[in-house]
Order: structure tokens, then C-alpha cells, then sequence
């Protein structure tokens, strides 16, 4: 499904996260540009998240509530999204505390992923199957400020 244009936004940048979500499972082939090594993968994680996805999740969250009641599918995903979105501010938190780095780096990699494709393959379709017009444009306009 073409995604609709007040959604382009937020799907261009979950690219980026998807990269970082590869580049930080253990079995990740070498990016050019981008950290090889655990430390500096965890560097790049958290400059990421400070830079990139703290506002990201913030976008998210401010058209969510628009969607919210449209159907039940939509509002188990906002929750679980959600649910997400704070356990993801967590686990990037904690990155500097981990005795396991590999592997802590590991498995948020594996439900950054996750979580993309969940957005990506069956929240946005949703949205768009299920919004008016009119709720379309008003999160255009709120991606866009």
C-alpha cells in the first residue's frame, strides 16, 4: 500500500531506525560510516536516540490520540506502541549501565526492528484505511510543524 503523504514523514525516518536496529543485533553485516565495534555502536545508539528518536516518539505520540477510537486493532497497537515508546527510553537510558553490553545492544536492536515493522506494516495501513480526510490532513499538519 502507497503510504499516504501526512504519514511520509515518520516513515522516512523509521529508515534510520532501522539501520541502527540492524547495525546493533550481533549478527549485523558492516555499515559503511558506522561503527564495528560494541562501544562505539553503543555511542551511536545513544547519540541516535538523543538526536533522532526522542523527537521521533514524540511526533508519534502527538497523532496517536487522533487515531485513538477508530477501531479496536488501532487501539490495541496505540497501546502496545506506546508501551514501547517507554520501554525504549529505558533500555537507551540504561546503555551505559549494561554488563552485558552485546547482548543488551542485541535485543534492542531485535525490538527496535520489531517495532518499526509493527508501525510500518500494520499500524500505518490502519490509519489509512480508517481515517477520514480530514484527520489525515490534521496530522500532516502536526508532522510538518
Amino acid at each position: 500500500m502507497k503510504r499516504h503523504p501526512a504519514l511520509i514523514p515518520v516513515s522516512r525516518e523509521h529508515h534510520d531506525s532501522l539501520i541502527l536496529a540492524r547495525l546493533l543485533q550481533k549478527d549485523a553485516p558492516p555499515y559503511k560510516g558506522l561503527p564495528v565495534e560494541i562501544d562505539g555502536k553503543a555511542a551511536y545508539a545513544l547519540e541516535f536516540y538523543k538526536n533522532k528518536l526522542i523527537a521521533h516518539f514524540i511526533a508519534e505520540e502527538k497523532i496517536l490520540p487522533l487515531v485513538k477510537g477508530l477501531n479496536s486493532e488501532i487501539d490495541v497497537l496505540i497501546t502496545e506502541i506506546l508501551e514501547e515508546h517507554d520501554r525504549f527510553h529505558i533500555s537507551f537510558n540504561s546503555i551505559n549501565t549494561q554488563d552485558n553490553l552485546a547482548d543488551h545492544l542485541d535485543k534492542l536492536g531485535k525490538d527496535l526492528e520489531l517495532h518499526v515493522r509493527k508501525e510500518e506494516r500494520q499500524l500505518f495501513p490502519l490509519i489509512q484505511e480508517n481515517c477520514s480526510e480530514q484527520v489525515l490532513n490534521t496530522i500532516e499538519m502536526i508532522l510538518s510543524d
